[in-house]
């Protein structure tokens, strides 16, 4: 097959690691992968056969949209693609013209819980759509097509396992994630800030639009000589940083699945996560200690009760492999074709 994937970017985060670990996996069954995107550190860790294209494909701008669209048309009389493959809202629309411009089949995949208004509507024109999980899946009932399904996250299994390391003294707290709002990374703060009579650091992992802010919000709440931001980090020192961590904060206020969550399980990390359907899916029952999103004072209790008593979330996850996902996918463009 010839598969063109489109997106918003090709930075770090959850979407383009799924976006990564899918072209790795179809080069490998040797498909002729092309990326079409604005760009971004993660195009280094493409295999050298994937093609790589440039464009605007974030813009939420009608006309480039149109445009990108026909760059796209235009390109496809030397590659012949035929599955147009488009992940997150603006590279939907820029994907759905392109396949009627071309008559390649239309995917979309859909990463989180968008908004339900009109951005979504290639969505329901799709050939095909993929959730990362149930919770997707529900949210967006009556915008996919009759032949939507699920098809989780793959995750690459750590290179390093918590157990390998001794964890004794202070309590290493880890955030690992694209710094957004949506992240609330200021709520762990705060509530490590009332904290201060224990002894703890936090390493944060991840760059984005709210890193200034964050790093202000450290030195003014005194905290900024136990707070570490490393920004973007390569795969392997992601997972040696979750092995030698003593627990990681996931304080989302709204996620498709967590991929970060999954790789921490994988590292055998314990986790203190948010109180959202994507971890209600995966820690199942009442007992589950997750934390109401975005409440300072609760998670000022469970990280205190976790440097206290290791008590962490309760989640159980079965670990999906990026191998498991190719696969799935796999079959399914075949479906769609």
């Amino acid at each position: 097959m010839k598969i063109l994937y489109v997106m918003p970017g090709f930075d770090e985060g959850g979407a383009e690691v799924h976006v990564l670990s899918l072209i790795r996996g179809m080069s490998r069954n040797g498909h002729e992968v092309t990326l079409a995107s604005s760009g971004g550190r993660l195009e280094k860790d493409l295999p050298p056969s994937a093609k790589i294209l440039h464009m605007p494909a974030h813009i939420k701008n009608p006309i480039t949209i149109i445009y990108c669209a026909v760059k796209l048309a235009i390109l496809n009389r030397k590659f012949h693609w035929d599955i147009i493959h488009a992940h997150s809202r603006v590279p939907a629309w820029v994907s759905w013209l392109a396949s009627k411009l071309t008559g390649a089949k239309f995917i979309v995949t859909a990463h989180s819980l968008y908004s339900l208004n009109a951005g979504l509507i290639p969505y329901s024109h799709a050939d095909g759509a993929i959730c990362i999980s149930h919770p997707v899946m529900t949210h967006l009932e009556g915008r996919l097509p009759s032949n939507a399904t699920i098809i989780p996250n793959g995750i690459t299994p750590a290179e390093f396992h918590h157990r390998d390391f001794m964890h004794e003294g202070t309590t290493k707290f880890l955030i690992v994630g694209r710094l957004t709002r949506l992240k609330a990374v200021d709520v762990a703060l705060s509530a490590l800030a009332k904290l201060t009579g224990y002894s703890w650091t936090l390493d944060i992992l991840g760059e984005g639009d709210e890193r200034k802010n964050l790093e202000a919000l450290s030195a003014k709440l005194g905290i900024s000589e136990r707070v570490k931001f490393h920004g973007d980090m390569s795969k392997p020192d992601v997972d040696k940083f979750m092995a030698q961590s003593s627990c990681i904060l996931f304080t989302s206020k709204s996620e498709g699945a967590g991929l970060v969550v999954y790789e921490a399980l994988s590292a055998g990390l314990p986790v203190i996560a948010s109180d959202i359907d994507a971890m209600r899916e995966i820690a199942p029952g009442k007992n589950r200690n997750l934390v109401m999103a975005g409440d300072v004072d609760e998670w000022q209790k469970a990280i205190e009760r976790f440097i206290l008593t290791g008590e962490a979330s309760r989640i159980n996850a079965d670990i999906f492999t990026a191998d498991e996902m190719t696969t799935k996918t796999e079959k399914y463009y075949l479906t769609v074709l």
